[in-house]
């Protein structure tokens, strides 16, 4: 590594004395009376030393002068006389208005230099160059101004320019300019050297560069009015207020003949009326010609001086700083492409790519009528312009704006103090462009109002120019007005919203019908307020998909552009009501949780004893025969199969995200959330990725779930179901083969029945028996498994009466005290036969229900009528019989997952796209999502065992 490692010099390290040897990357020391050359890499003599012999580097011989002869030439190859004196350098020196002359015409060398003055007079009107070496004539103005090459008093000479004193001259400009953002004014070189003659040329003879000049000036003072009005757009409006005489151009009013246009007037509401008033005179769509789907953007490019540049297309990235490929930079100007380029640029780059501005007018070009180019003009939006007090170019007031015209990239040039050829001290960056496409209401083929380009600009201290940095961007935004769309969202949210509230109502209403209660307390407010936040969340949700998919279709689908994405800034109420939709779902599906995990439930076991048995009765010494105990293992089947049925659901959770992400970021639905114009599902890695929209990302991922959930239903109730497993109608059979009934309460005084009694009599049976009585009942050799004689039906939605509830809850109520008082005690044996005596005493309660053996709790069975179906309520009320409604649809679902697929599938779609909207990834929301669902299941499963082991005093231990 040594071997291999050198030391860092740079030129001006070298010092005076040495030069920088390029090929040793290193200083080496220059000869006898020799020093640095001014460009760092040789030699070059001292002052009264002439070359002898030259070779680059230092190959330098030198000889001092003779004392007669003690200049050197300008070449430094020979000593001369120097009538005049000497420079710095050693060179022979002249006064003003002459000229050296060391050789003669064919060449030969003067033993004595000469200082020949140039004639000024009418004859020739020349004086000497800028480098003194050659006469020439006099700039234009002296001569018009004196008939001579001298600008004496009272004639006014400035910028090199002479000017007469005389009455209606622009008053005396103020070369300052202010960087507000710095708080700082400086005193710009470039405005001490030009800004006066600029403004006097343009005044008196209308000369185009430096009207254009004295323009540039007042864009490089961010076209604003001071308090003064000498500085540099004070002298521009002097001249244009004083040139109203001269005519227009091109019929624009704002644009004065000889003079650039910089201002669209002041006149409060202007800014609308250019905005807003006229169409841009062509259509655009999506799908079409290359004319149609692209904005060809032209810009008139002037330098600092006023010169005319050239014309320039946009394509290409004239405007983009951030560096890029060809195509991502030309897919700014694709109509309907949403562009955002943003990027940090160091200000040593800066300073060396834009040392001297360039100033732009920006124009739309398209074509005329008959054929010809046309173009149209751009305003611009100067957020740093400063004005007056009328006009703020902040907010969305388009009254309040003042619409300029020309603009530039990055101004290194008037923050120039005293030296021109010095860095400067502080530089303008455009640190923000954006260029805005606005649709026309209502339009069907693609028309536009004028685009506005929107600039900011930084101030920037330069201070260390290689560690400073500033962040740019630039960016083609499309909007159109979205209030008819919000109108109509508020429309349908206070429609939905307010029938949200009256079937809350009636959700309420029939709560209250089934808890056999009539008061209006708290709980009911509450209960109430819990149904509508379940319910106005649906409204959400369905105004959201509604709006994503209206969006995602009439998007993208458009040929002839009648409609543009909202902005992000528009987006908020969007995003917004999906916050709301989920927070409110989110509560429902809780409340949802808590009343299935509080659900009475408890087994029937019809079977009863087969003979007796004899059973030695503990300290008497005797044995009695008593009825042979039934089986409990029929019990703890149902149990078992109950809890696990519990979390069953009519999708599969798994294969639903899986395959949400599948066609998301595999088969390409992803892409159709981008803000561009095409459908496509694929993209290439070479072309520009537009930002992403928030409404199309809810959109399409909304749409895939709910088309994958509505394809995964389907499939299970029609095939898997059917030829596969139904686990709901097998349960309902199981109860039925195992004699034993479910007895289910989900409020107080209503709830669910699963008639399980056996049309055999018994279930405690062999293998042989139970083929038997399987075949007997599928040749109807037996009676029928309904609840009522010669009926099927095993399934009741069930309204009992106040009387029943208050045995039922005596029962439980005394076994809760009982048990509680036993593990107090420690007493588990006398716990385990409490809940034994009281099970028995419950099922002998249900028992006698059922048989109908006490008319006081006595019921009846009807149908529901239709109205009560699609209301969820009952219009009778139970108060001396219980009433048993026919229900062919397994309602007792209504307490498992598998009821309420709708609220967890609302429930998931939502929390996947706040996930999504919150970290722009289908991936982690897809994984989030997945884990949720399966935190929850566990929660539900595992609470709902306890709560199953509680309320049917089965043993938890035999819960697996």
């Amino acid at each position: 590594a040594r071997a291999f490692s050198v030391p860092l010099q740079r030129p001006a390290d070298c010092g005076t004395d040495r030069y920088f040897d390029s090929s040793r990357l290193a200083c080496a020391p220059c000869g006898a009376h020799q020093r640095q050359s001014a460009g760092g890499s040789s030699c070059e003599c001292e002052p009264g030393y002439r070359m002898v012999s030259s070779n680059g580097g230092f190959s330098v011989t030198c000889e001092k002068c003779p004392e007669n002869m003690s200049g050197v030439t300008q070449d430094g190859w020979n000593c001369i006389a120097c009538p005049r004196g000497l420079t710095s350098k050693g060179n022979c020196k002249c006064p003003n208005n002459e000229i050296l002359v060391e050789r003669n015409l064919d060449g030969v060398l003067l033993d004595e230099a000469l200082c020949i003055h140039c004639n000024g007079s009418e004859q020739s009107f020349s004086a000497s160059d800028a480098s003194g070496s050659r006469c020439v004539r006099c700039e234009q103005t002296f001569i018009q101004v004196s008939k001579s090459c001298d600008c004496n008093s009272p004639n006014i000479l400035t910028g090199g320019l002479c000017f007469l004193a005389r009455e209606g001259l622009p008053p005396k400009g103020v070369a300052a300019v202010r960087f507000a953002q710095l708080g700082l004014t400086l005193a710009s070189a470039w405005f001490l050297k030009n800004l006066q003659s600029s403004a006097f040329a343009c005044w008196l003879y209308s000369n185009l560069t430096a009207c254009q000049a004295l323009g540039n000036m007042c864009v490089m003072n961010m076209n604003s009015l001071s308090s003064s009005s000498s500085d540099a757009c004070g002298l521009f409006q002097y001249i244009f207020v004083s040139t109203a005489r001269v005519g227009v151009i091109h019929s624009i009013p704002y644009w004065r003949h000889n003079l650039p246009w910089l201002y669209y007037g002041d006149q409060p509401g202007l800014a609308s009326q250019v905005l807003e008033k006229n169409h841009f005179p062509t259509t655009f769509t999506f799908k079409g010609t290359d004319k149609d789907v692209k904005l060809k953007f032209i810009a008139a490019s002037f330098d600092a001086a006023g010169n005319f540049l050239k014309w320039q297309h946009l394509e290409g990235g004239l405007l983009q700083l951030c560096p890029d490929t060809q195509t991502k930079l030309n897919a700014a100007y694709v109509f309907g492409t949403t562009y955002q380029q943003n990027c940090k640029i160091s200000v040593s780059k800066i300073l060396l790519d834009f040392a001297d501005p360039v100033f732009y007018d920006l124009f739309l070009e398209y074509n005329g009528g008959n054929g010809q180019q046309h173009l149209w003009a751009v305003p611009v939006l100067n957020l740093n312009l400063q004005y007056n007090e009328k006009f703020v170019n902040q907010g969305s007031n388009m009254n309040n704006w003042l619409l300029t015209r020309r603009f530039f990239l990055v101004d290194a040039l008037s923050g120039k103090e005293n030296d021109l050829g010095k860095p400067p001290r502080v530089i303008r960056i455009a640190s923000k462009i954006t260029i805005s496409i606005r649709l026309v209401s209502h339009t069907q083929r693609g028309t536009i109002y004028p685009p506005l380009i929107t600039v900011a600009y930084t101030d920037v201290l330069v201070q260390n120019p290689e560690t400073q940095s500033v962040m740019v961007s630039f960016a083609v935004s499309y909007e159109m007005n979205q209030r008819e769309a919000q109108i109509q969202t508020d429309i349908a949210l206070g429609v939905l919203g307010g029938l949200a509230v009256l079937w809350s109502l009636l959700k309420t209403a029939g709560w209250k019908r089934r808890t056999g209660s009539s008061i209006i307390d708290l709980q009911t407010v509450f209960k109430f307020l819990l149904f509508y936040a379940g319910d106005l969340a649906n409204v959400f949700f369905i105004i959201t998909v509604g709006t994503g998919i209206y969006w995602l279709v009439f998007f993208k689908a458009q040929q002839f552009v009648s409609v543009l994405l909202p902005l992000p800034s528009q987006e908020e109420d969007f995003v917004t009501y999906i916050a709301c939709a989920f927070s409110l779902k989110a509560l429902q599906f809780l409340h949802l949780l808590v009343s299935q995990l509080a659900v009475d439930i408890f087994f029937i076991d019809w079977e009863r004893p087969k003979g007796k048995v004899l059973k030695a009765v503990e300290g008497e010494g005797v044995t009695k025969s008593t009825a042979a105990p039934v089986s409990i293992w029929r019990t703890y089947f149902i149990a078992n199969e109950w809890n696990e049925i519990q979390t069953v659901r009519k999708i599969n959770p798994l294969f639903q995200v899986l395959a949400v992400l599948f066609f998301l970021e595999v088969v390409g639905f992803s892409n159709l959330a981008i803000m561009d114009a095409s459908s496509s599902l694929t993209r290439s890695s070479e072309s520009y990725v537009a930002p992403w929209s928030r409404i199309l990302r809810f959109g399409v991922s909304a749409a895939l779930w709910v088309a994958i959930a509505i394809l995964q239903i389907l499939f299970f109730a029609v095939i898997y179901e059917r030829f596969v497993e139904d686990k709901i109608s097998q349960f309902v059979d199981l109860c039925c083969v195992s004699n034993i009934s479910v007895f289910l309460l989900s409020h107080n005084c209503f709830g669910h029945y699963i008639h399980g009694r056996s049309v055999h009599g018994h279930a405690d049976t062999n293998m042989e028996e139970m083929n038997m009585n399987l075949k007997r009942e599928a040749e109807n050799l037996c009676s029928q498994r309904g609840l009522l004689p010669n009926t099927d039906g095993q399934t009741f939605q069930i309204s009992i009466s106040r009387k029943m509830r208050l045995n039922y809850d005596w029962i439980h109520e005394t076994l809760t005290r009982t048990s509680g008082f036993c593990f107090i005690h420690k007493d588990l044996s006398s716990c385990t036969s409490l809940c034994s005596r009281f099970a028995s005493i419950k099922q002998e309660l249900l028992f006698f229900f059922f048989l109908q053996v006490h008319k006081e709790m006595d019921y009846i069975v009807k149908d529901k009528l239709l109205l009560e179906r699609i209301l969820g309520m009952e219009f009778m009320e139970p108060i001396e019989k219980s009433i048993f409604y026919n229900d062919e649809g397994h309602s007792f679902t209504d307490v498992l997952y598998y009821g309420n697929e709708t609220t967890l599938l609302i429930f998931d779609i939502l929390f996947f796209s706040v996930v999504d909207l919150a970290s722009q990834s289908f991936v982690l929301a897809a994984i989030l999502t997945y884990l949720q669902q399966e935190i929850f299941r566990f929660i539900r499963t595992t609470l709902g065992q306890k709560n199953l082991a509680s309320k049917t005093l089965v043993d938890q231990r035999f819960l697996i």
